[in-house]
């Protein structure tokens, strides 16, 4: 019962390490998740706030991003993802994929991690362009599929194939959650790692 020593290297591991990852958010905002069809509303929002407080617990970077909130034709993330992330700066933007950004794209630079995890509404636009551009510039993306969502079923299932099809590493909570965790004698994250299980309800009291 005893984990492989020396620990592999967190940075250069092929699997996602809390050191060589970054979490992606991309507008969360109530006119974006009111359109949302692909899966129940309430539950979105619930797993969003799973992913934010999972990247909070592993002390991942986090690049957050708005459309058109400055322009005035929309509203900023939604009130209890952004209590989650707490003072981190937004990227506020007019391009629909984040990636043509100059702000926002400086920002997934300035993490200098190669492994992004990918949040975004829609799965069809907001999602699929940056991924696709990510991957074609070298970029490993992991969409976080039960965290995204988009205008119908059709739609999110289809933007999900064509990303996976280019080269991104689909993912769900539980297995991004396990996949940084890794080993239970990483004691420092196990509170959290549990908290968040049992709220999302991974995990039932038994």
């Amino acid at each position: 019962m005893t984990s492989i020593s020396p620990v592999r290297d967190s940075k250069k591991d092929h699997l996602l390490t809390p050191q060589n990852s970054a979490l992606i958010i991309i507008d969360y905002q109530p006119t974006q998740v009111q359109s949302i069809n692909s899966m129940d509303r309430f539950q979105l929002l619930k797993n969003i706030i799973a992913v934010a407080e999972i990247a909070k617990a592993f002390k991942l970077p986090v690049v957050l991003s708005t459309v058109n909130v400055q322009t005035g034709n929309n509203k900023e993330t939604v009130t209890d993802l952004k209590a989650v992330l707490g003072n981190i700066p937004s990227y506020d933007r007019t391009s629909i994929n984040a990636w043509e950004d100059k702000e926002f794209y400086a920002a997934v630079k300035a993490t200098e991690r190669k492994k992004l995890i990918m949040t975004a509404l829609w799965t069809e636009a907001c999602l699929t362009f940056p991924t696709l551009d990510a991957l074609k510039e070298g970029y490993e993306v992991y969409p976080v599929v039960d965290a995204v969502g988009g205008t119908s079923v059709l739609a999110h299932e289809t933007a999900l194939r064509r990303v996976e099809q280019a080269g991104a590493n689909l993912i769900s909570i539980p297995q991004l959650a396990c996949e940084l965790q890794r080993d239970w004698n990483r004691r420092e994250t196990v509170p959290d790692f549990l908290k968040i299980m049992f709220e999302t309800g991974i995990f039932l009291k038994v």
